[in-house]
């Protein structure tokens, strides 16, 4: 198991900061400019990563209108085939060399998911630093032999898999002596129902499956991604557009610039405020200390006088004898004459040798 992961420049796991990827997806709408606007809008945002998608209608589907490719699963691009879907949804080849080095010059990551060896070979060509291998793929198993055999990160999405075929996809990255995986937990509907993100898989699958895990989420807001974070997530990727109301084929789950900066602050809170595992006190918390209750003489005691539940009390603040010593110090004699208002000591107290 690698606690910690490389890519391109950026560590992800144990002790690092969760790794932020905006998915572009389809929601460029086939236009180059706004590509462009979506990165630099990223950057703006707080993401560490840019993705993208590596297919061409071609590549990953059949120009064919039967009944197998038509689209009538209930999901949001139902009554269209998948050929069309695709050739409307796909990021075109040529773009993908320009986008990457603009991601790269504003200091992301850029990687993409390849759905053919075509595209794994195209990738290779760019020089990409990870590979991300999509729901749909996780079956896919030459496929993913042939990205384990390039030796760098394979980031896979769990969104249709049974745990078996998440084993499969394991075992096969570790047979070709590639221990870079990432497990991101996902949620194949879109946009997900909150009550089917089940994110307690998220740690329980960094145990089972020894990965780093994270989270490909498809829910609306951020709530589920900054909960996955205090799950143990490591990675958190977002489909990104400039604004729902542009359409496109991911545009209706996709998050807009400022939701997404917002996700992003309030991840970067979480990772704060969860900071590791101590019973030390902070400076502050020492000072806040004398705040506390503690053991003080309320009315004025003669030396020789009993200490008694009327002339002294727990109250605040502390800086007296901790009110555990109460009932111990009850009946003995004060050694001195002692003033109300004052924290009692044990220099106070009358000890009696046995």
């Amino acid at each position: 198991m690698k606690n910690k992961i490389k890519i391109g420049t950026r560590y992800i796991g144990e002790g690092e900061k969760t790794f932020i990827v905006a998915e572009l997806s389809a929601n460029h709408l086939q236009d180059y400019e706004r590509a462009e606007k979506l990165i630099y809008a990223a950057k703006e945002a707080g993401a560490d990563a840019i993705k993208l998608q590596t297919y061409t209608a071609d590549t990953i589907t059949l120009d064919c209108d039967n009944e197998y490719f038509q689209i009538t699963q209930g999901t949001i691009w139902d009554g269209t085939t998948c050929y069309k879907l695709f050739s409307e949804a796909y990021t075109p080849w040529e773009w993908q060399p320009k986008l990457m080095k603009l991601a790269n010059e504003l200091g992301m990551e850029c990687f993409s998911s390849p759905f053919d060896y075509t595209a794994v070979d195209f990738m290779e060509e760019m020089k990409m630093p990870a590979y991300k291998i999509a729901s749909f793929e996780i079956r896919d198993i030459p496929l993913i032999r042939k990205i384990a055999r390039l030796g760098k990160p394979v980031i896979i999405a769990t969104g249709i898999a049974y745990i078996e075929d998440i084993e499969r996809a394991v075992k096969t990255c570790r047979e070709e002596g590639n221990e870079q995986i990432i497990l991101l937990k996902c949620t194949s509907t879109y946009p997900t129902p909150y009550e089917d993100m089940n994110i307690r898989v998220i740690p329980n699958m960094a145990e089972v499956f020894e990965c780093v895990t994270g989270l490909s989420d498809h829910s609306m807001g951020s709530s589920v991604a900054v909960a996955a974070v205090a799950l143990g997530a490591k990675m958190v990727e977002k489909h990104f557009t400039l604004s729902r109301a542009d359409g496109g084929p991911d545009g209706a789950f996709s998050m807009e610039p400022d939701e997404f900066k917002k996700m992003v602050d309030e991840i970067r809170i979480v990772e704060k405020a969860l900071g590791r595992v101590t019973y030390k006190l902070t400076d502050k918390q020492e000072k806040s200390r004398e705040e506390g209750r503690s053991l003080f003489v309320v009315k004025d005691i003669k030396a020789g006088e009993i200490f008694t539940e009327k002339n002294i009390r727990s109250i605040r603040p502390a800086f007296g004898l901790a009110p555990m010593y109460y009932e111990e110090v009850l009946g003995k004699k004060a050694h001195t004459d002692i003033e109300r208002g004052t924290p009692l000591d044990w220099k106070h107290v009358e000890i009696t040798e046995k």
